[in-house]
């Protein structure tokens, strides 16, 4: 009997030796991926957040205010289509800041990042202003869009 559990005493030791290998052991470096993504040497690269604020505008019309936000979600949803907003999404709490929402843009041009953030409804009805960051972080960022719709059951 002392001989099994000193056996499964062992087996389990290694197992576990085994699986915290495992979990320390760096994936294998994937150069076409990294390119691909354009990723410098750390796997990083630049992109550009947007702080949305609140803007001066002040619309009491419901309808119209539905509309503008309508065309806000429609607006995020085409610039995620086509790769150049990679993360957006409102704040949840208020801040003294008066932040609204956050976009990160796939670009390091703050000038191209505002050229994208003027064609949302929501901006140029004054509702949202906004501030613009230069921000560095992983090239695998806009990895995480492709299974969104595997994850969500609706569509705000």
């Amino acid at each position: 009997m002392k001989l099994k559990i000193c056996l499964s005493l062992t087996f389990l030791m290694a197992t576990l030796s085994f699986a915290q290998q495992k979990k320390t052991e760096k994936p294998k470096f994937n150069q076409e991926l990294a390119t691909s993504l354009g990723a410098d040497k750390y796997g990083m690269k630049s992109y550009t957040i947007v702080m949305l604020t609140t803007g001066s505008a002040k619309i009491e019309d419901k309808a119209k205010m539905g509309e503008l936000m309508k065309g806000h979600m429609t607006n995020i949803g085409k610039l995620a289509d086509e790769g150049k907003i990679i993360v957006a999404g409102p704040f949840l709490e208020k801040n003294k800041e008066n932040y609204r929402g956050m976009f990160i843009f796939n670009t390091k041009s703050k000038e191209e990042a505002e050229s994208w953030v003027k064609t949302d409804p929501a901006v140029v009805a004054g509702i949202f202003s906004y501030e613009i960051f230069p921000w560095y972080g992983s090239a695998a960022l806009p990895l995480y869009l492709k299974h969104h719709d595997e994850i969500s059951k609706e569509t705000p």
